[in-house]
């Protein structure tokens, strides 16, 4: 098994304790820290998901963000693992997908769609220091990000998650790439967005900034 793979599973393991009281509580938290971030306040477009399971909650945050007048584009999976994307339109719009995850159900934009946001949140079961993030493994948003970097489109990438899942050090491969922003409950912190080979900064150096604990 592989370094990411042991990570991912004891990351896993942890969230499935998790009781739907301690995910509600964080995704409302989740939620009241993202909408203060000046990314998200500045944005016109916004490319998002809807969690599923025990995934830190975005609900809210979706709900708050469209309240705002703030168009959100949701992703849809394509047979080939990558995503496609949908306005979202409401709770009510969302209908079952497979592998458990919920979609739009309006009209299909084109993957390039993402190339509009002005901020990306990106799912995750981690991220370290660097701002390196870790996945779930399917590829998806490794087909995005490159999308955006061939396009020479910079979006603030955003990632929400637990407490205790900003960890020292996340496994990292060629194609990875670092995020701008983790939100946790109970901090944000920003990094230096220093790709791997790049300079990127060692665990413990500073470069990944607290925010104020809430």
């Amino acid at each position: 098994m592989s370094e990411k793979a042991r990570l991912r599973r004891e990351l896993l393991a942890a969230r499935r304790l998790l009781t739907g009281e301690d995910a509600e509580n964080a995704a409302t938290v989740l939620s009241r820290n993202a909408l203060d971030l000046p990314e998200l306040a500045g944005a016109r477009t916004v490319a998002a998901y809807v969690a599923v399971g025990s995934e830190p909650g975005t609900r809210v945050l979706l709900d708050a963000l469209r309240a705002r007048g703030v168009r959100v584009l949701l992703p849809v999976l394509l047979p080939d693992n990558d995503l496609d994307w949908s306005a979202y339109e409401g709770a009510g719009r969302l209908v079952r997908a497979g592998r458990g995850l919920l979609e739009p159900d309006g009209e299909r934009l084109g993957r390039d769609a993402v190339l509009e946001a002005d901020a990306v949140l990106l799912p995750g079961l981690a991220v370290d220091a660097r701002g390196m993030r870790l996945g779930r493994g399917g590829g998806s948003y490794d087909r995005v990000l490159a999308r955006l970097t061939a396009a020479g489109a910079h979006p603030a990438l955003i990632v929400l998650l637990y407490d205790d899942e900003v960890v020292a050090r996340v496994p990292v491969e060629p194609h990875d790439h670092p995020v701008d922003v983790v939100v946790t409950p109970a901090a944000t912190r920003r990094t230096g967005r220093t790709a791997p080979g790049e300079g990127g900064v060692e665990p413990g150096t500073g470069r990944m900034e607290p925010g104020t604990e809430r």
